[in-house]
């Protein structure tokens, strides 16, 4: 993406990108849209973000990958599928060359819809 302005929209962030990228970013955007209904669009430390309850999912395209944050952590089954793909503690990174895994990124969004919701409640009876 050329740095020379930030982005103010996901739709900005994602025109700065090749035509087959931008496709995938906006398959990204629609995936989360879906598993995130309500969640609020924003621009972040200028890459695409979602709020719900909070800071909820964030991506971002590279040279070679799209990376998704936060990644879920201490689940056992998410551990295991996400091994191809990890990179750190709060990052995955899909490969550009291969298919992106839509339904796996619907199961973190969802995930980490669940765990702000309860977040949010159980601040609120505080």
């Amino acid at each position: 993406m050329a740095k020379s302005t930030a982005p103010r929209t996901i739709d900005e962030y994602i025109a700065g990108f090749p035509k087959d990228v931008q496709g995938t970013l906006r398959k990204v955007r629609t995936t989360i849209r879906k598993a995130a209904p309500g969640a609020q669009e924003t621009i972040s430390y200028q890459i695409p973000t979602f709020k719900l309850n909070g800071m909820l999912i964030s991506f971002a395209a590279f040279s070679k990958h799209i990376g998704l944050y936060p990644a879920p952590s201490g689940s056992e089954r998410f551990n295991r599928e996400l091994a191809a793909y990890r990179t750190s503690k709060a990052t995955v990174n899909f490969p550009l060359d291969k298919p992106l895994p839509y339904a796996l990124v619907t199961r973190i969004v969802k995930l980490r819809v669940k765990a702000n919701r309860e977040k949010a409640a159980a601040k609120a009876k505080k």
